[in-house]
């Protein structure tokens, strides 16, 4: 017995085999750049047994939620651009810095800030209602189909347009994430500080 305890904890200094080291990473860039580009496996979550039922969102919940975001963020961006760039609606009132506009528009002209409030709640009641349950992956409607092709695309112009929806938005989104972190923590932003920008 003596004998197999020193064999075995002999056994744990060994060295262990070692292998060819790969140094490729194996991805693909149409993937990468495309639909299903997922290097986190979120769109995998929904799958795992033994978790609650209906814990972790389906893929289709997902997608809508990225489309979604990503068209807040193009909006944002081209906002912040707009104002940054000395652009402004004639009469709408004007803030020193995108940061803190939406309070200065909110307290000077309450009835516009309302209305397009409104128009915000409405699309976006609109767009729950027409999407179903896609949480559970139940919903009968593409994700991010909004229910119009006002210029009449074919399906493939649409599907082109749609990865490059999806590509811009997640471009977008870096792009926002980066203009709160370089307005909230100076510094935090290398690139931005090279450009001169304020």
């Amino acid at each position: 017995a003596l004998l197999t305890a020193l064999a075995g904890s002999a056994a744990a200094f060994a060295p262990a085999p070692v292998s060819k080291a790969s140094t490729s990473l194996n991805l693909n860039p149409e993937a990468a750049l495309g639909e299903n580009w997922d290097p986190m496996g979120f769109s995998k979550m929904h799958e795992i047994k033994g978790a609650f039922p209906n814990m972790f969102p389906h893929p289709q919940f997902l997608e809508e939620a990225e489309i979604k975001h990503g068209r807040m963020a193009m909006l944002a961006w081209t906002g912040v651009w707009a104002v940054s760039s000395g652009l402004h609606f004639p009469g709408a009132p004007e803030a020193d810095d995108w940061t803190n506009a939406l309070g200065v528009w909110a307290r000077e002209d309450p009835g516009g800030f309302g209305i397009i409030l409104a128009f915000i709640m409405i699309a976006e009641g609109e767009g729950v209602s027409h999407a179903g349950d896609n949480f559970r992956g139940l919903s009968k409607k593409v994700p991010g189909d909004m229910g119009f092709n006002w210029m009449g695309h074919g399906e493939a112009t649409v599907d082109r347009y749609k990865a490059v929806e999806k590509r811009n938005g997640r471009a977008a989104m870096i792009a926002m994430a980066s203009l709160f972190a370089f307005k909230s923590i100076p510094g935090s932003v290398p690139l931005m500080d090279l450009f001169g920008a304020n």
